[in-house]
């Protein structure tokens, strides 16, 4: 029966009910975009390729003779390194029929993503004299290649030079495709390969706008370049912004080698694109790959980031990821695959601060990297602020926009001369200043609302501007609603340069997103944090800072922040880790990254959340800060490798066509789930959920779990490791055993964490949780390897 599978799927595929040869499809149903997995050998003999074999099922399909197909066929891209299928647009009926039909792994529709978005190689220990252990023994890991996965580069950017660099690696397989501001003369042995992909964007969104969009690599955003050289820039000197952050620009592996893969356009992220990405970087030849991009959560089986991540990891490349910017709610922490290695975002010892003086005296804490004219000195500015009721409305507004300050909201005979109060939310922080600049303010001071907290961003405004957290937004609102037109509420904006050696640092941003995870909450998400808040970076030439089209200043590095520029930070320390242990799998190079990371600040606290200024938790810092100096030599790793994520699926209840989806291989899960449940995969942190009954609340009756984890010595040669616990409070954790002794370099052992949580004396509100975390460090005297444990209870809904 197997031997007439490729016939089978052949007569299927092209029965598959499908789409008209138009833009509509099988009854009036409207087409979009499905991404196809299929089993790469069910391809029948009769195609001499695959391409071929997918175009016919399509044009099959169509019930049509294929004349409103796009020029070049119906599809849009095949895959066939990080994955085997290719991507149409269809009805939903045919991509119905079609996941049916034998040898068809996943019919994934596709979803369109956003952007999340020198002092950190200093803040992380990468910058000394001599230069660190780390990148003296990764040699600035010079043999690497880093993909990163974004809106393009700017190929001409200083932090891309190729000056004192070796050939390009050997094994590189990569192509410098060119375009528009792009010719093929772009790369060089730095920047190593470049691609485009934009067959998907333009599927859904029609053919791109040329003008305002260019058809290459070539970056006409900024985000890619930043990131870019955030993971692998050049050292420059000298470097800022405006002024500010003066210094050395450098990325985490100043020597990588570096390709850009454009996938980001004014549509934004397009999954069938960004797969086709990553397909392309597994065939290229790259060691790590980067993506700051994020967006919605699905099972695993329906996530093409997922999917394309776990084809990249099981041919041996490190993906890291954005965690997203939803911060600081709960349960917002996107790329939660346990595959990739999701980066949330922390600040650095350094600030801007730009505070506002009042009338009445006080001062409130603000933040800003304006760098045109200022105010005028010792002038006091009358503030308004555009609320509802305030008069300050356009007569096209109402108080809402106004209160935003959203174009054309405000009325300028009212905000002339004077410095406007706007609320945070809905159009960017750079807008709202240009929106006040064209009314004629000569101020702006962007205040935070409650769900904001008191997380602030620094932004090149076009117009003397700060932002300022909600309490002092209140402050500000309050001031303002007591004035009077005999005494006006007046104050100015105090720009204080660049502060170094701040307290308490690092803190968790309050934009980064935050756990649990949402699809499995046996994987502890965000698995780390790095440096993100106000990061300095390589800036496209045409692109002015406040990226907004008005903004006609220009300036060679941007003040960015976001989790995007966390991201690539661990990436660039990915690259220098599988340099210095070229041996090491993903796995464990993000094994290093998570064991090794610190969770106190530079006042011997535990580090706080932004937004609150309370204490942080394991859902807000994952594991904790990276600290790339222990990374390097962590002692002992947990390893995992990609069977041991088809049983990690399995025990996820996961079907064998969904896990097929994913892993491009069949799954026998009988043993997997005979082995244990889903959080026996050996992951870094440990993570227990246990559902509480009303009558377990009240009894505080004991719910038990256990977890098994292997270690491998990397630490060179006999060691002793001994157990030591801090257990969630009213936890009891055992470790069996509790010493751990290794007779050599590459040795596995293995042991058993036991977990007894008593339930809460009182009863829990339906849909509430409680959330307690401890700690496993493992210590031989000279390394520290230490696991998050969190135990979380969970009151049914009803």
């Amino acid at each position: 029966m197997a031997l007439m599978l490729p016939l089978v799927v052949v007569v299927v595929l092209a029965a598959a009910a499908g789409v008209s040869a138009g833009g509509g499809g099988r009854g009036g149903e409207e087409e979009r975009t499905y991404i196809v997995r299929v089993d790469a050998d069910a391809k029948p003999s009769v195609y001499p390729t695959h391409a071929h074999w997918y175009e016919a099922a399509v044009m099959s399909a169509s019930a049509g003779d294929g004349a409103g197909w796009p020029e070049g066929g119906p599809l849009i891209h095949t895959y066939s390194a990080a994955f085997h299928g290719f991507s149409a647009r269809m009805s939903p009926a045919a991509a119905a029929e079609l996941a049916a039909a034998p040898g068809v792994a996943a019919v994934v529709p596709e979803r369109v993503r956003r952007l999340a978005t020198t002092r950190s190689p200093r803040f992380l220990g990468l910058l000394s004299s001599p230069p660190s252990a780390l990148l003296a023994d990764s040699d600035f890991g010079s043999d690497l290649v880093i993909a990163v996965v974004d809106t393009g580069i700017s190929p001409a950017h200083r932090s891309f030079h190729d000056q004192g660099l070796g050939p390009v690696p050997p094994r590189w397989r990569g192509v410098c495709a060119s375009g528009p501001g792009f010719p093929p003369s772009s790369c060089n042995r730095k920047l190593v390969g470049a691609r485009f992909f934009s067959k998907g964007y333009e599927a859904t969104s029609g053919r791109m706008n040329e003008t305002a969009e260019v058809r290459s690599p070539l970056d006409t955003d900024g985000h890619g370049t930043h990131t870019a050289s955030i993971a692998a820039g050049r050292y420059v000197f000298p470097a800022s912004t405006l002024g500010y952050a003066r210094g050395v620009a450098a990325g985490m592996a100043p020597k990588a080698r570096l390709a850009a893969y454009k996938v980001c356009w004014v549509g934004g992220c397009f999954d069938s694109d960004i797969l086709a990405a990553f397909d392309a970087a597994v065939a290229d030849g790259v060691d790590v790959i980067s993506l700051s991009v994020g967006g919605v959560v699905v099972p695993y089986y329906l996530d093409a980031i997922a999917i394309g991540a776990f084809g990249a990891t099981e041919a041996g490349i490190v993906v890291s990821a954005s965690a997203g910017n939803g911060g600081p709610g709960g349960v917002t922490v996107t790329n939660v695959a346990p595959w990739m290695a999701t980066v949330g975002a922390g600040s650095m010892d350094r600030a801007f601060p730009a505070n506002v003086r009042l009338g009445d005296g006080q001062v409130l804490d603000g933040v800003s990297v304006y760098g045109g004219p200022g105010l005028e000195p010792g002038k006091m500015y009358e503030l308004v602020y555009a609320g509802a009721g305030s008069g300050m409305a356009s007569s096209s507004a109402d108080g809402y926009s106004a209160s935003m300050c959203l174009d054309g909201s405000l009325d300028p005979a009212a905000v002339r001369g004077k410095i406007v109060v706007c609320d945070r939310g809905v159009n960017s922080r750079a807008a709202k200043g240009d929106v006040v600049h064209r009314a004629g303010g000569v101020g702006m001071v962007l205040a935070n609302g409650a769900f904001d907290g008191e997380g602030l961003v620094a932004d090149c405004h076009v117009l003397p501007a700060t932002a300022v957290g909600a309490a002092a937004g209140e402050k500000l609102r309050k001031y303002i609603a007591s004035s009077t037109k005999q005494r006006p509420a007046t104050g100015t904006i105090l720009f204080e340069g660049t502060h170094l050696g701040v307290h308490p640092a690092p803190v968790v941003a309050a934009f980064s997103a935050r756990g649990p995870n949402p699809q499995s909450p046996e994987i502890l998400k965000p698995d780390l944090i790095a440096p993100g808040l106000n990061i300095l970076a390589a800036w496209p030439s045409g692109v002015g800072p406040a990226g907004i089209a008005s903004d006609g200043r220009r300036t060679e590095f941007n003040i960015l922040s976001g989790t995007s520029m966390a991201c690539p930070h661990v990436s660039g320390l990915a690259a220098l880790l599988k340099a210095a242990h070229p041996t090491w799998s993903p796995a464990a190079i993000k094994s290093a990254l998570m064991t090794t990371a610190y969770v106190r600040d530079n006042s011997n606290g535990t580090m706080v959340d932004e937004s609150t200024g309370a204490v942080a938790d394991v859902f807000d810092f994952g594991a904790g800060h990276v600290d790339p100096m222990r990374a390097m030599d962590p002692g002992l790793v947990y390893d995992i490798a990609p069977s041991d994520y088809v049983n990690f699926l399995c025990n996820l209840n996961y079907t064998e066509q969904n896990i097929r989806a994913i892993t491009r291989r069949q799954a026998d899960c009988r043993g997997a789930r005979r082995a244990g449940h889903a959080g026996n995969l050996n992951y870094p942190s440990l993570s227990a959920t246990f559902a509480v009954a009303d009558a377990e609340a009240s009894s505080g009756k004991a719910m038990r779990t256990h977890f098994i984890r292997t270690a491998t010595n990397v630490g060179g040669g006999r060691a002793v490791y001994r157990a030591a616990v801090r257990a969630p409070e009213g936890c009891n954790v055992t470790v069996q055993p509790a010493r751990l002794a290794f007779r050599r370099d590459g040795q596995k052992l293995s042991f058993t964490v036991r977990v007894e949580a008593t339930a809460p004396a009182k009863k829990m509100e339906p849909g509430s949780s409680e959330v307690r975390s401890g700690a496993l460090t493992w210590s031989d005297g000279r390394h520290t390897v230490r696991s998050p444990i969190v135990v979380t209870l969970q009151a049914p809904l009803q």
